[in-house]
């Protein structure tokens, strides 16, 4: 739950924080009893700060969606480990996707509680994976098998280039986005069409993450992670740690912007995307992480905080956000307002005012054009 503080600023918030807890709290009884189960959606409810995403799908659905995020957790987790020595770490990225039927694999890592739990007791997941659907099943390999594959290649390569930058959103979050459309599309629940637009919504959201998390990454023990492509923040800095100095104060919000309003490149594409959904649980789910990632986008642009402290959305407001963007007209608003806030924080000395207001004028147009 929010902090007593946070809710007595944001008093208007508490019936949404209220109705996620009691919605969480019935979710969890319908946990099932089978162990590995039981282990699997606890696990996901503890890592989620809006489990109920996925919640409105039927049971096999869910279950895969569930099963596929703790997969690619542990994926995550491998990649994350500044500690894995990179000669031991490469090819337990290529070749995780074996482990996925071995009961008896685990390994000890990851950086937080939660990653290492699922890590260590990998063997509930490999249960539970072997239990789903046949064609599930290959879905998430393939998908495993070729993140794993372009994580190990970015181990070994810099982030130099904004097409660098693209290629590793593309085995990250792309792929991830990929998969839930062939799985969800295996039980007819998507229309064919949104497959040339798949991925964008993910590719928005990592870039928001990549942003976010700029100082919990680059102050990781014992090696920092680099994902800001060399490309934009060597225009302002000479080394990507350099952005979190005092004197950089200036150039680094300069950065942050560019940043920001590379991420806003593909908004148009994810509301596109978000259009040719024709059900509605699948509309909610991907909705619900635009809309986060928009609404963070527009808090951390023009906010040194970003380099000094954790800056991410309110729980209350993303609940608040969960409920209220059902439709596609509640996602185009939403955006539409968002861009509104972030216009208004533009400053028209900032090196990519124009490209960042170019960008946010599009939302009105796509708001306009629904409404007409």
């Amino acid at each position: 739950m929010e902090s007593l503080r946070e809710v007595l600023k944001h008093p208007a918030e508490l019936y949404y924080l209220v109705k996620l807890k009691m919605a969480l709290r019935g979710a969890e009884k319908h946990i099932p009893p089978e162990p590995h189960w039981a282990f699997c959606y606890t696990m996901v409810y503890k890592f989620l700060r809006n489990a109920l995403i996925f919640q409105q799908f039927e049971t096999k659905i869910r279950d895969t969606v569930c099963i596929f995020y703790l997969v690619l957790r542990v994926l995550d987790t491998i990649e994350d480990d500044t500690s894995i020595p990179t000669a031991v770490k490469v090819p337990m990225l290529i070749d995780f996707y074996r482990q996925l039927n071995d009961i008896d694999w685990h390994y000890s890592c990851g950086t937080r509680n939660l990653d290492k739990v699922v890590v260590d007791k990998f063997h509930h997941v490999s249960t539970a994976f072997m239990e789903l659907e046949k064609g599930h099943q290959a879905t998430i390999v393939d998908i495993t098998k070729k993140m794993g594959a372009g994580m190990a290649k970015f181990i070994c390569k810099e982030i130099a280039t904004t097409d660098d930058y693209d290629e590793y959103c593309h085995y990250s979050a792309e792929l991830v986005e990929i998969g839930l459309f062939k799985l969800f599309n295996s039980s007819r629940k998507q229309d064919p069409i949104m497959e040339k637009l798949c991925g964008s919504t993910f590719i928005f959201y990592q870039k928001r993450d990549m942003i976010e998390d700029y100082l919990e990454d680059i102050n990781e023990i014992p090696k920092p992670r680099i994902f800001w492509p060399r490309e934009i923040y060597s225009k302002y800095v000479d080394k990507v740690e350099d952005l979190k100095c005092e004197e950089n104060s200036v150039k680094a919000v300069q950065c942050l912007n560019e940043m920001v309003t590379d991420a806003l490149k593909h908004a148009g594409d994810c509301l596109n995307h978000l259009s040719t959904l024709n059900d509605d649980a699948a509309l909610q789910f991907f909705g619900a992480l635009a809309v986060k990632g928009m609404g963070t986008l527009v808090l951390c642009y023009n906010n040194i905080q970003v380099f000094k402290d954790k800056v991410r959305l309110r729980r209350g407001l993303a609940a608040r956000l969960y409920e209220q963007t059902k439709t596609m007209s509640d996602i185009y608003n939403v955006f539409f307002e968002f861009a509104y806030v972030m216009k208004s924080k533009v400053e028209m000395h900032d090196p990519n005012a124009m490209k960042t207001l170019s960008e946010l004028n599009k939302y009105k147009k796509s708001a306009e054009s629904l409404d007409s």
